[in-house]
């Protein structure tokens, strides 16, 4: 079984459905709520380990009732926790999530323990572990991304999820292996307007493998290894996008190293973050290898 070592956040998200995402100012009622493990780095650890991999999760969370639940949810799921932190002088990470009946979201985010992650134990977790791949996303401090990525520390593939997007300054480019980002993100990477096979062209530049632009309904784009690939969507219907960019990252990384093809690995990401959209809520909507493979026969 292929070893993935997921560096990054752990959240409980509080998700509230609306009829509509409110305006600054204003007060949608009618809404409901539901409470779900969350964050981008334990939703990429769990859709890794549903796909087929075996899976390390480093990252913290804090010494309250949120942090337990949210470690049980990743042990139930069978994510190796041995390497999260607990820290008493602060809370878990909370995310606040609306998310509309059509399905699109906005996202308010207290980092808490998430920005508490050591660097040093993080180098510590990785050299144990020497995980086959190591991926992070940016929900915790670059320093601690930088420390997971050095090549001192690994020789695994490095793929970061530039999701939330921020100007990559701290993070080393040619200790990157594989980007990942959506349109949005990958224009503000590069400060132009450029269409998404030119930006995924330049941001593959950058790194030692390529970069994959995610396009939602409209499938992706990329350039891996210097090979152009464009992919269309799955067409499913869409009850909630929240986690589908994790359910993509988790799957496409298990797959890679499994197949060693990146086209292939590419097609059973986007399987699985069409599948995650059909269901509510991030980490609960997670598919296991067969149901991804079984959309992937039937599209």
């Amino acid at each position: 079984m292929n070893s993935i070592a997921v560096v990054g956040s752990i959240n409980l998200d509080i998700v509230i459905r609306v009829p509509r995402i409110p305006q600054v100012g204003e007060t949608i009622h009618h809404g409901t709520i539901a409470h779900h493990p969350g964050g981008k780095g334990a939703n990429q650890a769990v859709a890794a380990s549903l796909a087929g991999a075996e899976v390390s999760m480093i990252g913290s969370v804090g010494m309250d009732t949120a942090g337990s639940e949210l470690l049980a949810s990743l042990k139930a799921h069978n994510v190796d926790t041995r390497y999260v932190s607990r820290i008493t002088s602060t809370h878990t990470g909370t995310a606040v999530i609306t998310v509309d009946t059509n399905g699109s979201n906005s996202i308010a985010l207290a980092e808490g323990a998430n920005a508490a992650i050591e660097p040093g134990n993080v180098a510590d977790a990785v050299a144990q572990l020497a995980p086959q791949a190591i991926l992070c996303q940016r929900e915790i401090p670059d320093s601690v991304i930088a420390t997971a990525f050095s090549r001192r520390n690994s020789a695994a593939l490095h793929v970061l999820n530039v999701s939330p997007v921020e100007q990559i300054s701290n993070i080393a480019m040619d200790d990157i292996d594989l980007l990942v980002v959506n349109q949005i993100e990958a224009k503000q990477l590069i400060g132009t307007q450029a269409g998404a096979m030119d930006a995924a062209t330049t941001l593959a530049q950058r790194t030692r493998r390529g970069c994959i632009v995610t396009l939602g309904a409209k499938g992706l784009v990329a350039q891996i290894d210097g090979h152009k690939i464009k992919q269309p969507a799955y067409s499913v219907k869409v009850v909630d996008t929240t986690g589908a960019g994790d359910a993509f990252c988790g799957a496409f990384v298990t797959e890679l190293l499994e197949t060693q093809n990146p086209e292939h690995a590419l097609r059973f990401g986007q399987a699985a973050g069409a599948v995650a959209v059909t269901r509510h809520g991030a980490q609960p909507s997670m598919p296991d290898s067969p149901t991804i493979r079984a959309l992937m026969q039937t599209a």
